[in-house]
């Protein structure tokens, strides 16, 4: 590929941000087809936000078998994991043993930032600047710093006041121990509250949510996983993770066909209590065809769901607070273990911020519109500025486009998720606008970096650039939003469409349409040529069209 000769400054093949899922694998396929490759990490070591996120009751809401690599068979059968729900610390492990297997580490600097990426035009080079000063070149610039990787700002007035422990779950660097008999408070019930927050209960004195909105919170379910059901996944490996790849969703998620008024009320409450039981992303949420494109259907399993927390929650005020009032589904699910009954427990009580907004906080209270919160710890459980966040922290720029944020600032514009016009040989791997939104996100980075990698070869036989045309980036950017628009995805604020963070511009962050049906379109264009991509400047087509409505 490039010739180090061409330049005083190092140059290599690949570069690459971020040694998670994302950068891992992208290092092995660099190795896979002899690239040169230089990866770059913040964190000390492997493990992307597996690294970062330790908080008590992390781990992954997709069940473990389906959440791990499928790109080695050996790997498949020698890795054991012991829970249905792997908590961070068996993942962390496990993303650290791909590494020592297949000899990953070496790729990578670590305690390093990317504090700029800059395309040179002249030398048809990315160079990276390293937060040391020592920069680095290369033919090719991956991001595969991950969608949840950038916490948002802690937007809670007064918080510089505050004197006692804080502490972010995006960055936890405490034990429960340091919250044992302490007046605690947990601003946020995303998924890293509803997990940590039984937990905390158990240790605190005591325990006051500040919740901004209610969240549905299914059951996890979680259980060890008997040597007789991981006896059979391994015989079964290759039929699971085929049907993962052609699913909507990254697991085997064989859709619903019938509609929720198709049946009576009696068998939709039976199936709806059956789904309950199931749970997971096949719960509920999954039982019926219509339930994220049809109001009234969807009603139907909410308020299935908020007769749950009035069943559970012994309080009739504190349940009517935890009872949600959007569409079940169109905001990112959460599974939780003793979620709900821990609002019975004595030490615990919840705010609604929604009725008493944080006005200020003294040095050892939360003051409200109401009321004041005496507390000696908080922790917050803020989310991420999703997907855009970790993309803008590298200050990507060129010349023609200049900085991302600022070619997207009114909001993203990207090609399947995965290139943005503008910016020549610059690939994102699970990028916004691709499937890693609403997905087993393990299988759209692996699809992703195989898919790159053949565009890439394509490209080294061609000669020349790679860089998607701004029509054929404009017929994605319509595809995605039709898609988005035919659900109750487009009709709820929501991280998903970046309403978490003031001033980001409301685009879907997300293609719902499907992981396999994504990944047919993606094949589908690789057969063609890459319409839609100038290599060199030539392409076989400047646009893809409604490429969905021509593949099933």
């Amino acid at each position: 590929m490039t010739d180090p000769a061409s330049s005083t400054a190092p140059v290599v093949d690949v570069l690459c941000v971020g040694a998670g899922f994302s950068g891992l694998y992208a290092a092995y396929k660099a190795a896979e087809q002899g690239w040169s490759f230089a990866g770059f990490e913040t964190a000390p070591d492997v493990g992307g936000t597996w690294y970062w996120n330790t908080y008590p009751g992390a781990r992954c809401d997709v069940e473990s078998i389906y959440y791990s690599y499928s790109f080695s068979e050996e790997l498949q059968q020698e890795w054991t994991w012991s829970e249905r729900f792997a908590p961070q610390a068996e993942i962390l492990s496990y993303l650290n043993h791909v590494a020592d297997r297949f000899g990953l580490r070496q790729h990578f600097r670590f305690n390093t930032r990317v504090t700029a990426a800059t395309w040179l035009p002249d030398e048809h080079l990315w160079e990276v600047t390293l937060d040391s000063g020592a920069t680095c070149r290369g033919r090719y610039l991956l991001a595969g710093s991950g969608g949840l990787s950038t916490p948002k700002d802690f937007d809670v007035p007064g918080l510089e006041n505050f004197a006692g422990l804080t502490v972010s779950t995006s960055r936890w660097n405490l034990s429960l121990d340091d919250l044992a008999g302490k007046r605690v408070a947990v601003i946020g019930t995303g998924s890293s509250g509803v997990q940590c927050i039984p937990l905390i209960a158990e240790v605190a004195d005591h325990l006051t949510v500040f919740q901004r909105t209610a969240n549905y919170v299914f059951p996890a379910r979680n259980a060890r996983m008997s040597a007789d059901v991981v006896d059979e996944i391994k015989s079964n490996y290759a039929a699971i993770r085929e049907e993962c790849r052609h699913s909507p969703g990254g697991i085997p998620d064989r859709p619903a066909t019938d509609k929720a008024f198709d049946v009576s009320d009696e068998e939709r409450r039976r199936r709806y209590e059956r789904a309950y039981e199931r749970s997971g992303f096949l719960g509920v949420g999954a039982e019926f065809s219509d339930l994220l494109t049809d109001p009234k259907a969807n009603e139907t399993a909410a308020e299935f769901m908020r007769e749950k927390i009035r069943q559970i929650v012994d309080d009739p005020q504190t349940a009517a607070l935890l009872e949600p009032r959007f569409p079940l589904g169109a905001k990112r699910s959460c599974f939780g273990t003793d979620y709900y009954e821990t609002f019975n427990r004595p030490n615990v009580s919840l705010v609604s911020l929604r009725d008493e907004p944080i006005t200020t906080m003294t040095s050892d209270s939360i003051v409200t519109e109401r009321d004041s919160y005496a507390v000696d710890a908080i922790v917050l459980a803020l989310g991420f500025d999703a997907f855009t966040g970790p993309l803008y922290a590298l200050n990507v720029s060129t010349p023609e486009a200049g900085r991302l944020q600022d070619a997207w600032r009114d909001g993203v514009r990207t090609y399947l998720g995965v290139m943005t016009a503008g910016f020549p040989n610059f690939f994102m791997i699970g990028g916004p606008q691709s499937p890693a939104l609403v997905s087993n996100v393990v299988v759209t980075i692996q699809q992703a970096v195989d898919w790159i990698a053949d565009l890439i070869t394509h490209a080294e036989a061609k000669g020349g650039d790679v860089i998607p045309t701004a029509e054929a980036q404009d017929d994605w950017v319509s595809i995605t939003e039709a898609t988005v628009n035919q659900t109750l995805y487009a009709k709820t604020d929501s991280w998903y469409r970046g309403s978490n963070v003031t001033g980001k511009p409301a685009t879907f962050l997300g293609y719902v349409g499907g992981v396999g049906k994504y990944r047919r379109m993606c094949t589908e264009i690789a057969k063609r040529g890459y319409p839609g991509v100038r290599i060199g400047g030539q392409t076989v087509a400047p646009r893809i069209g409604r490429i969905d409505e021509e593949i099933a």
